[in-house]
């Protein structure tokens, strides 16, 4: 490839066609992906199950929480909280904390995971009642269950596992130790290979700022972060546009004509969750589509500019603008707003858009 040659505009074609791929099977999917990200919002259904829509035939929102038992997949950080395959997360583990627990709390994970292992799959309100470790206050300023909390740094550790949810409350189980991997660079630049699959192309500054939130997925490995971008740099493809450097997977060419926009749906309104790998880097984004975009769920209402959890609107490879969905009455209810104020004329848009509405409707088994 001439990659003297490469535009933007095939850059971004590329980066829409890649990550949009034909629906297929939920574990096909995750496993293409790399990594799903979660969020506990549902506006109107959670990211990742927004995010899955796209990329799995017939996908129904909660079936990725329905069939998780079934699958060889783990709930866990990563770069950021979701599900990876198990293949993936076992690369992460051991884990070890920059924090020792002091002795106290040590003897509470200990006497908890003793409780776990009894029950096989335990609610965390059957650990509450049982150890009664009362509440304490939380990140954001409220109170929750300290057996909760407790938890939570279990399974950041390692010592437990995520073994399904019930209404949307993780059940947890033990979790078997994994080894070390034996060959600790190369199992870093898969975890680097996984992040640049997931995110590709990736401005040179997006890529190390992604290889240095291994260091929450991995902190053992926090040390050997700049030296595995280093490694990525020099591996990859890339090229340069417009002074920024570009890298995308070692297997793939940016101007092949699979990317071609006319022959992946060019057609398709799409309305896609904010961490949608198409959106996810806002530095990307803003190069592409030339304005700024913003998760605005946890900003004071007054200082939305467009809504509690707008989801970016694509229409064939641009994001034009943004969906502010709700369900009232078991209706779905959609407020749309452009970017240069109104719709793209003619027909071929609204009738797309109308038919991604109704997809959405089938998605969240709407009568």
């Amino acid at each position: 490839m001439n990659q003297r040659s490469l535009t933007l505009a095939a850059l971004r074609r590329y980066a829409v066609a890649r990550s949009l791929f034909a629906p297929t099977y939920l574990a096909r999917a995750i496993d293409r992906l790399g990594f799903v990200q979660a969020d506990p919002i549902r506006a109107p259904a959670r990211a990742q199950d927004l995010t899955l829509r796209h990329r799995v035939r017939d996908y129904r929102a909660g079936d990725l929480e329905r069939r998780y038992p079934r699958l060889a997949i783990e709930e866990d950080f990563f770069v950021n909280y979701g599900f990876l395959p198990r293949n993936t997360h076992a690369l992460l583990h051991p884990r070890a904390p920059r924090a020792k627990w002091p002795r106290s709390r040590q003897d509470k994970a200990d006497a908890v995971l003793e409780f776990v292992r009894a029950r096989g799959v335990a609610h965390p309100r059957d650990i509450d009642v049982h150890f009664k470790h009362g509440k304490v206050r939380n990140w954001f300023g409220g109170s929750t269950n300290a057996s909760t909390q407790l938890l939570d740094e279990m399974h950041y550790r390692g010592l437990v596992r995520i073994a399904a949810r019930q209404g949307g409350t993780r059940l947890y189980a033990a979790r078997e130790t994994t080894p070390p991997p034996a060959d600790a660079q190369q199992a870093l630049d898969t975890l680097v290979g996984v992040i640049v699959r997931k995110y590709a192309p990736l401005p040179e500054r997006s890529l190390a700022e992604l290889v240095s939130r291994l260091r929450g997925g991995a902190p053992q490995w926090a040390n050997e972060c700049r030296a595995a971008l280093e490694r990525a740099r020099s591996r990859l493809p890339s090229a340069e546009i417009d002074c920024v450097r570009w890298f995308w997977p070692e297997d793939e060419n940016p101007r092949a004509a699979k990317w071609a926009s006319d022959r992946t749906g060019g057609g398709v309104v799409r309305l896609l969750a904010p961490f949608d790998p198409v959106v996810w880097d806002r530095r990307r984004f803003e190069i592409f589509w030339n304005w700024s975009y913003r998760f605005e769920a946890y900003t004071p209402a007054a200082k939305r500019v467009r809504g509690y959890y707008a989801l970016p609107l694509l229409w064939r490879d641009a994001v034009i603008g943004w969906g502010n969905l709700s369900v009232i009455d078991n209706r779905l209810q959609a407020q749309m707003g452009y970017v240069t104020g109104k719709a793209p004329r003619g027909a071929a848009f609204q009738r797309a858009l109308d038919e991604e509405l109704q997809c959405i409707e089938r998605f969240l088994n709407l009568t």
